[in-house]
């Protein structure tokens, strides 16, 4: 493909929109290789944060003319947080776009009736590039995926424990995974307890990854989750795993109807949010799911009528958990 061809398909702008920051900054990687092969970008290309930049500099810079290059780039950074004013001259641009720039814009989240959604959605089907970030239950396999581009292979159970110390920041994640390829310096499999000795904690437990763990019965687990959920109020833990028993129960009500597919539509929720629901709920039997819903009603009273909170549900959870 020649140069002028390639300048050619390239459109005015491009907006990479979505929460994972891994893909949005492949995006731009990708865009400014792309025009890399067609001129010295040293002199061509301009950066600024939506957060500080305005509008009137931004177009300046688009509208400036490349130096020895056919191509100029100019990159918005949190397009997000651009004032509505600076956002209206950016919408104005794009009405009659310099034929020489490509205006890269990235933002972690721009709803779609914007009028700068708008606009640079008008400019051609492959403008908008949806780097909305892979769900909580995909990303274990996503961060399985980055391990071998980083030169090893990593086990489900280890990429679960990154991405419960780490968190869901596909960057922060893509981060680790290169101090773990630095480290383990072999070619065994890394596992779970290498990646608990090599990853320091960053991220607070999200409460449904306690509930995960409840409705797996892993007691060791809910425990180690605890110690470390310092902001977790018992109250709404309780809460939140006397919702999780009716749900188990709901699940073996299907599986006695031979309908184990419904629980979804029984539970008015998303297929993906009850998929382990069925092997959750063989965990326990029916008496033990009654009875774990009726104690964590008498621990809910006995939180309100002035017992130490945090000791109650410890107590009704090992008790719910043990086998």
């Amino acid at each position: 493909m020649s140069n002028e061809h390639e300048q050619n398909s390239l459109l005015a702008a491009y907006l990479a929109v979505g929460e994972d920051a891994l893909k949005r900054e492949a995006v731009i990687t990708r865009l400014r290789a792309r025009l890399a092969k067609l001129g010295d970008l040293s002199f061509n290309a301009d950066d600024f944060d939506g957060e500080t930049a305005e509008g009137a500099a931004i177009v300046a810079a688009c509208n400036t003319m490349p130096f020895a290059s056919p191509v100029r780039l100019v990159y918005v950074r949190n397009v997000e947080k651009l004032k509505k004013a600076d956002s209206e001259e950016i919408v104005a641009y794009l009405g009659s776009p310099s034929e020489s720039t490509v205006l890269a814009l990235e933002a972690e989240k721009l709803a779609k009736n914007t009028r700068l959604y708008k606009a640079v959605a008008g400019l051609g089907a492959k403008a908008v590039i949806d780097c909305a970030p892979p769900k909580s239950w995909e990303l274990p396999r996503r961060v399985r995926a980055m391990a071998t581009g980083h030169g090893f292979a990593l086990t489900e159970g280890g990429a679960s424990a990154l991405v419960e110390l780490v968190g869901e920041n596909t960057v922060h994640l893509n981060n680790e995974l290169k101090k773990i390829a630095l480290a383990h310096g072999g070619s065994d499999t890394v596992g779970e307890r290498e990646v608990r000795a090599l990853v320091a904690r960053t991220s607070e437990v999200k409460p449904w990854d306690f509930t995960d763990a409840f409705a797996a019965r892993n007691l060791p687990k809910c425990l180690s989750l605890l110690s470390v959920m310092e902001s977790a109020s018992p109250h709404a833990l309780i809460a939140m795993c006397a919702s999780r028993i009716r749900e188990l129960m709901a699940a073996q009500s299907m599986a006695r109807r031979g309908n184990p597919k419904g629980v979804a539509q029984a539970l008015k929720l998303p297929d993906w949010r009850v998929k382990n629901h069925g092997a959750w709920a063989r965990n326990f039997t029916a008496a033990e799911l009654r009875a774990a819903l009726a104690s964590s009603r008498d621990a809910e009273r006995a939180m309100k009528s002035g017992s130490d909170a945090d000791e109650v549900f410890y107590t009704w959870l090992v008790e719910t958990l043990k086998r």
